[in-house]
């Protein structure tokens, strides 16, 4: 797959189109990144910066959270998967880069990510099922936990299952 191709399906340069060069290519990648480096930086020593979490004595990376969301409305909705979307992001005080929508037909499901300067939330449904699968991964200071309610508030699903990874634990 051509780099351009590969940006394009991850939804970057969308707005300003294809780039005619591999260095027209690579220079879009650098500026794309430029904000995730930003991101992650902290001062976790004098020589190396990150946004590693310490929580009951433990360091890792992120909070992981796999949602699923049983007896749910409104999951062939574009315009209502967005909204979630970007209120998730704000209640858990993250920063949206991008967010991706995929709509499939027949049946309505959608899929998609919101890429964040803290990770992304990603979610897949079968409306045809009224079933949801998301993906809530953060690290740093956002709070990945709020995002659950907003899950609710939206969807009103009948059962939500919560389950939490803390990525990178041991190994950071």
């Amino acid at each position: 797959m051509s780099l351009n191709n590969g940006l394009f399906q991850l939804g970057i340069d969308l707005q300003r189109g294809a780039s005619n060069t591999q260095a027209e290519a690579q220079a879009e990648v650098i500026e794309f990144k430029a904000p995730h480096a930003e991101v992650t930086a902290d001062s976790s020593s004098d020589e190396r910066k990150d946004f590693f979490i310490v929580k009951d004595g433990e360091k890792y990376a992120g909070t992981h959270l796999i949602i699923e969301l049983a007896g749910a409305k409104f999951l062939d909705s574009i315009e209502k998967i967005d909204a979630a979307m970007r209120e998730c992001v704000e209640k858990a005080g993250a920063t949206l880069l991008h967010i991706h929508l995929h709509h499939f037909t027949p049946n309505g499901g959608v899929s998609g990510v919101a890429v964040l300067s803290e990770s992304h939330i990603s979610i897949h449904t079968w409306p045809e099922a009224d079933y949801a699968a998301l993906d809530v991964f953060m690290c740093g200071d956002a709070r990945p936990h709020e995002c659950v309610e907003v899950l609710r508030a939206h969807f009103e699903p009948s059962d939500v299952v919560v389950d939490e990874l803390r990525r990178g634990k041991g190994l950071v």
